[in-house]
Parts: C-alpha cells; structure tokens; sequence
C-alpha cells in the first residue's frame, strides 16, 4: 500500500455489521471531516488531470456532490449532479440502472452535459459498479466523452472497476478494501 493509501486509509471508519450482517461499511465522514486528508483525497484526484481541458465534473447523489464540487473547482470545470430520480426541478434525461435487489433510476439535466464535452465522474466508492455504470450511460446518451471515472475507495471483490473497463472507462482510485 502506498503512503498516500495508508494515510486516506486511516481517515476512513470502517463499521461492521452495515446495513446488515457481514458488510463492513466504509465511511468518508470521518475523512471529509479531517482537513489533510480530505485536501489530500481532493489533491490526488485533481493530480492526473491538472492542466488538462476538462469541461465537467460529474458527482453522484450524495458523496459524490461533496468530492466532485471539490474536484470541479480545482479544476476549473462546471459540476453535473447525478441524482436519483424526482429530485431535480427542470428537465432530465434518465437511465435505469442495477441494485444488489432491483433496478432504480438516475437523472440529470437535459442541459448539464453537451455533446463533445470532456467529463469526470466522481463518487467516494465503487463496489458492484451499478451506480457508475448507469452514470457512465446516462453522460454518454448526452454526449459526452468520459475522460475517467474516479473513486476515493475501491472495494475489488465486488468487481465494479471491471465492469467499467470493460465499458472502456477509465478508473482511478485511491484506496483498496478487501471484502465486503
């Protein structure tokens, strides 16, 4: 583990037995509440991209608002809220997508993305990739180019990086859990 991992590592509460039994939930508050990490995770996240043309962040509901609002303005970009369905007040544009247990539905503006533009995703975690997956759509049924989805944490086992890859996304993340 590098030393950047270790120290976000450290600034994320790991709590056993959430939501359920046998998963172990990783939370940021306790990051973002931490001033040097939280700087750092933003640090890491802006680093590859730094001088590059990005047009948009996009953050998914609701870590993601907090990470990519950061993020855009490191970067000098405008911020594209994903968001689940009903919460936005002006036109969408929406896609299904897959839970562990079902299907629910994302939205964003009609107007949030144009085509051509170069777009980040940004969330705090991937576990199966069903959320990213449907982000990644939705910003491609508007256009966009996504330069590279990012993630403070990855949790391998579940497999969600691969499933981007596999869409030709580019992942970037900071930190690895194994397990649930």
């Amino acid at each position: 583990m590098t030393a950047i991992a270790s120290e976000l590592s450290a600034a994320i509460r790991s709590i056993p037995d959430y939501p359920k039994p046998g998963i172990i939930f990783r939370d940021i508050t306790t990051l973002l509440g931490n001033p040097r990490a939280f700087r750092r995770a933003v640090d890491e996240l802006v680093q590859p991209y730094a001088g590059t043309k990005i047009d948009k962040i996009a953050g998914m509901e609701a870590r993601g608002f907090i990470l990519g609002g950061a993020v855009a303005h490191q970067l000098s970009a405008g911020f594209v809220p994903i968001r689940k369905k009903g919460k936005l007040p002006h036109t969408t544009v929406r896609v299904a997508y897959s839970l562990e247990y079902g299907v629910d539905e994302m939205e964003m503006h009609v107007d949030a993305v144009q085509p051509g533009e170069k777009v980040i995703l940004v969330d705090d975690l991937i576990a199966t990739g069903g959320t990213a997956e449907g982000a990644v759509k939705l910003l491609r049924q508007m256009g966009a180019e996504i330069v590279s989805a990012c993630f403070v944490i990855d949790l391998p086992d579940l497999g969600g990086r691969k499933k981007l890859e596999d869409l030709g996304v580019d992942v970037r993340t900071l930190v690895e859990f194994s397990g649930h």
